[in-house]
């Protein structure tokens, strides 16, 4: 009976290193009270004044893209941020729902960014 006590610790020990080691890939945004249609100006620029565009992280001069009102659009459409053929592919989505920014985004605004790439990242 000895001879067994080993292997089943060793075996317990995997596993649970196993599954408390899985994590999703991706997490579904909420999507309850998005309003019909996602404004750049109105919905998004508020998003990035308050988390995003602040001095040592997407400022001006700082880690790209450059979110500040001015320049936010330009950069996240011509900057390859906004993907409109696959908008869960979109690397400003990514990064919020699973990536990098994740700790500093909200699952309402990670949606809001996903709905207005879906709708076709108007600059409106």
């Amino acid at each position: 009976m000895k001879h067994l006590f080993y292997p089943c610790i060793l075996f317990l020990i995997a596993g649970l290193i196993v599954f408390t080691s899985c994590e999703y890939d991706s997490v579904k945004p909420e999507t309850g009270n998005l309003p019909d249609t996602v404004s750049f100006a109105n919905d998004l620029i508020p998003i990035f004044n308050a988390s995003c565009n602040m001095s040592g992280c997407h400022g001006t001069g700082n880690t790209p893209p450059d979110l500040t009102p001015a320049n936010a659009y330009n950069a996240l459409t011509s900057g390859g941020y906004v993907n409109i053929a696959d908008p869960v592919a979109s690397p400003l989505y990514t990064s919020m729902n699973t990536g990098s920014m994740k700790p500093f985004s909200k699952p309402s605004e990670t949606a809001l960014v996903l709905a207005w790439i879906k709708q076709g990242a108007l600059n409106n």
